[in-house]
Order: structure tokens, then sequence, then C-alpha cells
């Protein structure tokens, strides 16, 4: 198993992006780029600790590879925002890639140009790192599943995303 983490917007709605990835065993939803020890979600939210709200993804390198996992991340979020995702504006919703080792910043690099490409040159995600990775409060995990499904933003936001995953990515698709 290997790992990546990713900022693309709010946590809630790219955990459940990568909870449909085929290969993808576990995803958590937590912090990490900021200066302040063990945030809050509140803490987070003020924007004042320069976190960004992000997912680290566990996965299976046989099955999915990490140049495809930041493909899906590049392919199922905003990449030319900044500091924003839709309604959600601040430096905590950045878009941003975490990598774990020189071969994954590598990776990184490679997936921003093919997407500079694919959006003529106006990606603004950032590669970020080494940073020190915060669990986010329980009830943010698996978010979606729960509740999630009966809270207003999620449901405007979560299902075009998981659209765009199934469109786009449909080989990388649990069935």
């Amino acid at each position: 198993m290997e790992t990546a983490i990713v900022a693309g917007g709010c946590f809630w709605c790219t955990e459940a992006v990568f909870r449909d990835v085929i290969g993808v065993s576990e995803v958590e939803s937590g912090y990490i780029g900021g200066a302040v020890e063990n945030p809050t979600y509140k803490q987070v939210c003020s924007g004042e600790t320069g976190h960004a709200e992000a997912i680290r993804v566990t996965y299976e390198p046989q099955v999915i590879s990490y140049a495809e996992i930041l493909d899906v991340f590049m392919g199922t979020h905003d990449p030319t925002q900044l500091n924003r995702q839709g309604n959600d504006v601040g430096t905590q919703y950045r878009s941003a890639i975490f990598p774990q080792d020189e071969a994954q910043r590598a990776e990184a690099e490679a997936a921003i140009a093919r997407a500079h490409e694919e959006h003529g040159g106006k990606i603004v995600t950032t590669i970020e790192g080494p940073a020190t990775w915060y669990p986010a409060e329980d009830y943010h995990q698996e978010y979606w599943e729960g509740e999630g499904q009966r809270n207003p933003y999620c449901l405007a936001v979560i299902p075009p995303k998981l659209m765009k995953l199934r469109k786009s990515f449909q080989s990388k698709v649990k069935g």
C-alpha cells in the first residue's frame, strides 16, 4: 500500500470521490500544510492556521498508480481556482499536492504539466511539503456516506463531482 495526500477544496467532497476509485482502500480527511499543531476544524476554517483541508488516500499501486491518483484529483476538482472551490473560499480550500518523497514530487510536477496543457496553462495547484498530517475529527470521516447525504451543500456539490469521475475515469470507478 502507498499513500497520497491532496487538497482540493472541501475534504468531504474529495473524500467522496476517492472512496469510489478502484484500488483505493482508505480515505481519511484531515489538515496539512499549516503552522498550528493538532488544529481543530474551527481553527482551520478561520483560515488563520495555514492548513488546507485535505485527504490522505491509501491505495494499491499495482491497481492504480500515483500518476493516475493525481489525474483523478486534477480531473474532479477545479485546479484553476486560487484558494477556492465553488463557494468555499480561503487558503484552507487551496488546490495542492503534498508528495511523500522525491518520486511523488516528480509525478506531481508531471501531473500539473499535463493539467496545464488541458486547461491552457491556468493551473494554480501547488506542490507543498513535507508537512505534518493531522486527521480531522471523527465526524468528518466518511461524511458523504452518513450525514452528507442530508446536507444541502453536499447534495449540491458532491454528485456533480461523482458524475465527472464516472464520465472521465470510467475504468477507475468501483462497480
